[in-house]
């Protein structure tokens, strides 16, 4: 069989929770043009939701899974994968072995954001400030982020509960908006969609981390050769089989 010529995007759900993956995919599915198909994947194990350093490392391995068991079950290229977590697990594994444009909600949230100027966030999750300040430093945002404030549900449970994620969210964005900052960018998979309701409520920009990062990955170009060759450098031990029938770059 020839392989598709359509464009080929992998939305990767690093939580175990369908829904999340259900409203990522309702969220993006109508910016899908004709000729582009967008592929899902929830993980197969890990947390309901990420909330905390531990369940952020497992969902690393979990995107790093989901990959590979979609990577062996077809011959088709992809031309993109999307980590659907506002906070990116598995992203530079996920850039050197895949041998496509990779992005995740934060870090195309962050491209977005800084466009405008110095920017702050508003997520679910205490836990998630200082892991946010990591990651925007390690992507080399740290200093345009100025201001991240978390209101105390986490992003599983503001999706659960629309009235009370709008009363807490809109709360917060107003905060967010006297930090000297130009735009705010509203984190998180399970609060996809809520930036366009929420506008009414802010003064400033509001970032949706979803549709950010949809139109990021489209805007990436591939890597170039000869690093844009998908595989994994080392062989595996204990691992599922798709990690083995994964082509592998070589071994060192």
């Amino acid at each position: 069989m020839a392989p598709s010529t359509a464009r080929r995007y992998l939305l990767i759900n690093p939580n175990t929770n369908p829904l999340t993956t259900q409203r990522l995919q309702d969220v993006l599915q109508p910016l899908v043009l004709p000729g582009v198909q967008l592929l899902v994947q929830t993980a197969r194990f890990g947390a309901p939701y990420i909330a905390c350093e531990a369940s952020h490392a497992v969902a690393a391995h979990a995107c790093l899974d989901a990959w590979a068991s979609h990577r062996s079950s077809t011959s088709d290229p992809l031309d993109g994968v999307l980590i659907g977590c506002f906070g990116d697990p598995g992203l530079f594994a996920l850039r050197e072995v895949s041998g496509c444009p990779v992005t995740g909600l934060a870090e195309a949230s962050f491209i977005r954001a800084a466009a405008l100027g110095p920017f702050a966030i508003v997520t679910g999750g205490e836990r998630w400030k200082p892991m946010l300040h990591r990651l925007a430093a390690g992507l080399g945002f740290g200093a345009q982020l100025r201001h991240i404030e978390t209101v105390t549900p986490t992003g599983a449970a503001l999706q659960a509960d629309p009235d009370m994620a709008i009363e807490y969210l809109s709360k917060a964005c107003q905060k967010a908006a006297h930090q000297g900052v130009a735009s705010i960018i509203l984190g998180g998979a399970g609060l996809a969609g809520y930036a366009r309701m929420l506008q009414a409520h802010c003064p400033l920009p509001l970032i949706d981390s979803a549709l950010a990062g949809w139109e990021v990955l489209l805007q990436q170009q591939a890597p170039a050769a000869p690093t844009n060759h998908d595989g994994f450098y080392a062989p595996w031990v204990g691992l599922p089989q798709a990690f083995s029938q994964v082509p592998a770059k070589g071994h060192d």
